[in-house]
């Protein structure tokens, strides 16, 4: 007999540290749950690919939105980054509730965007949402040529029809260098990655024309490419720094993951944070308020971008004709903390 795999609520109650009850009310949309438990729940549901059975009842249909949880390259969808793709599972958990939809999450590792399209030809979902960190432009158009309704998180594409919510990586960034300046800084360095990973290319843009924008000077040296987990951010930085004659004052990382592995070579190197040099992250990490000293960093909410891409969708399919595809940037706020100081007070 063959054996079965599948995995159980019980399975999943027992990896995310709840009861079998509440599974049910999350993968039900029920129940006061809050939202840490129910963002937490449906992580591992995620990780385990757990597929609800069919409804009993099969003359009442179920509206079904499919988050798809993309890694191509897992560069940067994976362990080190988990805490952020919570926050948008627990922004369309709770829009998808109150707008009486069912979110199912699903997650591929290795795939490619032709991989996915058949996944969604074949798929019951009435609409999905896409993880788009590490989708290129073209894999969005591929994407596009199904004709379900999407809407892609965490990329930003202009020139290609489709419905994007994502983070306003421009206006984050001028936030970050002006702040820094009125700290007394010019000579400021940018700590990104290579990674293909769309956001990370916005942010080393924006950086470059916000620093154009601000009169900064912008030394070519200290612009550094890192690696985007928290090791390889380490190991890069440290290579970085062992060949470099001089550092700049301040820096601004891609996200606290690269900040992180940045701080610690910096450290190694015999450099204090933030006497010698101020660092910035990007996403407010949990780890970047318990970081020694804790992190300046750029905070989006991503609950709301998850929120924001269900409504989006929820327009889409209420619709009496077609709609103009509708791309959403949602605004940041800067966390001030422990790693900047003025430069005055060196």
């Amino acid at each position: 007999m063959k054996k079965n795999n599948k995995p159980t609520i019980k399975q999943i109650a027992e990896q995310a540290g709840v009861s079998p009850s509440t599974v049910s009310l999350v993968l039900n949309g029920k129940g006061e749950i809050s939202g840490v438990t129910r963002s937490r729940v449906l992580e591992v549901v995620s990780s385990l690919n757990y597929l609800p059975r069919a409804p009993k009842n099969r003359g009442k249909t179920t509206k079904t939105i499919k988050f798809l949880k993309i890694a191509k390259h897992g560069h940067t969808v994976n362990r080190d980054h988990s805490h952020f793709i919570s926050d948008y599972i627990d922004g369309m958990s709770s829009e998808a509730t109150n707008r009486g939809y069912k979110l199912q999450v699903l997650s591929y590792e290795n795939v490619t965007a032709r991989d996915i399209t058949d996944i969604l030809a074949t798929s019951d979902a009435t609409a999905a949402i896409i993880l788009g960190t590490e989708l290129t432009r073209d894999d969005v158009r591929k994407l596009q040529e199904f004709r379900l309704p999407i809407v892609f998180i965490d990329c930003f594409y202009d020139y290609i029809d489709a419905n994007f919510v994502d983070m306003n990586n421009a206006d984050a960034v001028f936030t970050v260098l002006s702040h820094l300046k009125n700290l007394g800084f010019s000579k400021i360095g940018y700590v990104g990655s290579e990674t293909e990973t769309r956001n990370f290319a916005l942010r080393h843009e924006a950086f470059l024309d916000v620093m154009e924008h601000l009169a900064l000077p912008m030394e070519e040296r200290h612009v550094l490419s890192v690696g985007s987990t928290i090791t390889s951010a380490y190991d890069d930085s440290l290579r970085e720094l062992s060949r470099a004659d001089t550092i700049a004052d301040a820096y601004f990382c891609a996200n606290d993951v690269m900040a992180y592995g940045f701080a610690k070579a910096l450290k190694e190197k015999g450099y204090k944070i933030p006497q010698d040099v101020s660092i910035v992250g990007f996403d407010n990490l949990p780890m970047s308020a318990t970081l020694d000293p804790a992190l300046t960093t750029i905070d989006v909410s991503k609950r709301k971008i998850g929120s924001m891409a269900v409504t989006v969708l929820d327009e889409l399919l209420n619709a009496e004709g077609s709609l103009p595809a509708v791309k959403v940037q949602v605004g940041a706020e800067l966390v001030i903390r422990a790693s900047t100081a003025s430069k005055k007070l060196r």
